[in-house]
């Protein structure tokens, strides 16, 4: 019998990375679940599935076991933000097969806040729903609670009405980056933002660390993690920018070892030598644009467009098709802001960026993850 590896270095030197590639082909060569199964089907009591945005889903199959330890983790999350009996949180997402934010709301009813569904409702109507509730709390992504503070403007809602003091957001960059953070704060009147991550895949992996502002704190008991170099697999040092890969210590009806994420981040050190994330999720490894030899990261770019108080929504459209990758961005705002955000997007990556202005409620809208980069 071999023996399993002693350390946690030989472990990352003796078994080889799991991509999300590899899940892919074993789900279509044994389909609907693949193989990646510690029990027979029968223990399985919950099925969930990624979004398929990029490439074929991925159905996730967990034990009740396996569920709880999620929602353990979730609990820990709300009490880090200071939410437990007497808050109302609404739920505002769309309740389909992905996880997103199940296990928060079964987290939201074992810590004893009264929570609200919002699957299946207009912006209006989920609006409606939270300043009629009395709502403490607003569960979405960074981009949808900007939309509803707009769309509250439109409808003639006085967000001042609002009881809203926290705003969790979680499935896209944003949530740690300060002038999102402002943005989102200054929309609904002083709320606190509360950032969070995780993956269909892998369940919640990071949750804020108010302690230290701008940076994520990893579920230690429920994760091996390990920062690595995309493009060669070699381990990051702490402080540089790489690739997240884990592998699940208590999600076992499914277990994942050394899961390539494709999310970028940045490690540090906490003072207690738990493993933080500053700036949170930086992007993704295929969402990056390398520009004139320069790496343009879509959270960098945000972060500049976000900072401009008068800059409103934005699309951009990057074409490889040359020998030289062309970035086009347009911009929700007057022409004097977009020259502004040109000028302050040159100075910041080193680039001079096509800035044009469009008119407002011109470009498209997300409720749930925003798809603001296009490929030509």
């Amino acid at each position: 019998m071999i023996a399993p590896p002693a350390t946690v270095a030989e472990f990352s030197a003796r078994v080889p990375f799991t991509t999300k590639a590899d899940l892919v082909a074993d789900q279509a060569a044994h389909p609907p679940y693949g193989t990646d199964l510690t029990y027979p089907i029968a223990r399985y009591t919950r099925c969930h599935q990624t979004s398929g945005t990029r490439g074929a889903p991925l159905r996730w199959l967990d034990t009740p076991e396996s569920w709880e330890v999620m929602v353990d983790d979730w609990v820990e999350l709300l009490g880090v933000a200071g939410i437990g009996p007497g808050d109302r949180i609404l739920f505002a997402f769309s309740f389909g097969p992905f996880l997103g934010f199940w296990l928060g709301f079964e987290a939201g009813q074992k810590v004893g806040a009264l929570c609200f569904p919002g699957g299946g409702m207009s912006s209006p109507l989920r609006l409606r729903v939270l300043l009629e509730n009395s709502c403490s709390v607003l569960c979405c992504t960074p981009t949808y609670a900007l939309r509803l503070a707009e769309v509250a403007a439109a409808e003639g809602l006085d967000l001042n009405r609002s009881q809203v003091r926290t705003i969790i957001v979680a499935g896209e960059p944003g949530g740690s980056l300060p002038a999102t953070r402002q943005r989102l704060e200054t929309a609904w009147r002083g709320a606190r933002v509360f950032d969070h991550h995780g993956m269909t895949e892998t369940g919640p992996v990071t949750f804020e660390n108010p302690a230290i502002p701008g940076h994520l704190r990893l579920f230690e008991n429920s994760f091996l993690a390990e920062v690595i170099d995309p493009g060669t697999g070699k381990p990051q040092t702490i402080g540089e920018t790489g690739e997240l890969v884990l592998t699940t210590l208590r999600r076992i009806g499914s277990p994942l070892l050394r899961y390539r994420t494709g999310d970028l981040v940045r490690a540090r050190t906490a003072p207690n030598n738990s493993l933080l994330f500053e700036g949170g999720i930086l992007g993704r490894v295929d969402d990056m644009v390398v520009v004139r030899g320069i790496n343009v990261y879509p959270a960098a770019l945000d972060e500049i467009i976000r900072a401009v108080p008068e800059a409103g929504e934005y699309r951009v459209t990057f074409d490889t098709r040359g020998a030289l990758t062309e970035l086009n961005l347009e911009l929700e705002a007057s022409d004097a802001v977009a020259k502004e955000v040109a000028r302050r997007l040159q100075r910041a990556l080193g680039l001079r960026i096509s800035v044009t202005a469009v008119s407002a409620q011109s470009l498209p809208r997300f409720e749930h993850k925003a798809h603001r980069w296009q490929r030509r």
